[in-house]
């Protein structure tokens, strides 16, 4: 954490720190006139944490040699507060040995000026580190907003995602058994799936992916499953997958929902003949297990939901044999290893 420049234009807001009342007075005069410049001065230096608490400058010109309080110790001591660990230190001194200089920025020193310096050259310097330091708040600050738009944006999608998965149906035992797994992705999705009786004679299962991520493809996926789910769709027969399909196509144009499209694959099982019928809109396949020889994937051909107007989607069937395994998934199958 650092401190924050007073509200206002930010130029530069200096703190003096230097136990000669007559050096003070000079670098005032030296700043005098700079309508970006502040001054303030500290005489004392036991006191100069305090007073740089409350003016919160952008740049510390400090002395070296002071009776209270030693000038290498008072920068550690401006380092080791995490208010003034990155404000710019400038050490004003009469020195000019090596010696010092090193250890004037081993300690943490930005820049080492003997005094008393050229006007100009004193206030180039002052600004070069007063704007390096505050670009430096400005990027912690914009951060610090990003981050916490980012964190919005999270718990609204975890919220999301909570709500989508609590409308998966629950598995099921008994002469249809069903089951699943939902493995969340990095980023809400736009997959919604689910199955129920249509009679005593016919169960659906419904599996649809909406085009993109987020809060909205995830919107559109809960209403289209609704739609399926409480039956919902005008003029639509649910025991007929390709017209289930093309009730969806009417009631979910893209024009309508901010561009966004999805696929679909929706089967209906008769219990008493065995039959599965089904259909697909742009969808991975099904794949149905337990006939003899590979696997048969149930064919999703159809046009993408959404997209046109009025197209027609084909059904097919087919007789599930004893103890078969029907598998319906979304594409994000394909990331998982």
């Amino acid at each position: 954490m650092t401190a924050t420049p007073s509200a206002g234009p930010r130029g530069a807001t200096v703190l003096l720190v230097d136990d000669q009342p007559i050096i003070g007075e000079a670098v005032r005069r030296l700043l005098a006139g700079e309508a970006d410049v502040v001054f303030h001065y500290c005489r004392d230096a036991s006191t100069a944490l305090e007073r740089a608490a409350e003016v919160q400058p952008t740049v510390i010109l400090q002395d070296l040699v002071m009776p209270e309080v030693d000038g290498l110790s008072l920068v550690r001591l401006f380092r080791a507060d995490e208010r003034f660990r990155d404000i710019p230190i400038i050490v004003l001194s009469t020195k000019e040995e090596p010696a010092v200089k090193a250890e004037a920025f081993a300690v943490g020193a930005n820049d080492y000026i003997v005094k008393l310096p050229d006007r100009l050259e004193l206030l180039a310097r002052v600004r070069y580190h007063s704007r390096g330091y505050v670009a430096l708040l400005e990027r912690n600050e914009a951060f610090t907003a990003l981050e916490a738009s980012r964190q919005v944006l999270a718990n609204d999608i975890a919220t999301a995602a909570r709500y989508v998965r609590s409308l998966l149906p629950a598995p099921r035992d008994g002469a249809i058994r069903a089951d699943w797994r939902f493995i969340p992705s990095a980023s809400l999705g736009g997959d919604a799936f689910g199955y129920h009786d249509l009679d005593a004679d016919h169960f659906a299962v419904y599996l649809l992916d909406v085009c993109g991520h987020g809060v909205g493809a995830a919107l559109l996926s809960v209403s289209a499953l609704n739609a399926i789910r409480s039956e919902a769709l005008p003029n639509t027969d649910f025991h007929d997958p390709s017209a289930v399909l093309a009730g969806l196509n009417r009631t979910f144009p893209m024009e309508r929902q901010n561009d966004m499209f999805f696929t679909a694959w929706y089967g209906v099982f008769h219990r008493g003949s065995r039959t599965l019928r089904w259909a697909g809109g742009g969808h991975p396949p099904g794949i149905l297990l337990g006939e003899p020889g590979p696997p048969r994937l149930l064919d999703s051909e159809g046009p993408l939901i959404g997209a046109v107007d009025g197209l027609e989607f084909v059904g097919s069937s087919l007789t599930v044999p004893p103890g078969g395994r029907l598998f319906v998934y979304s594409d994000g199958a394909f990331e998982i290893s």
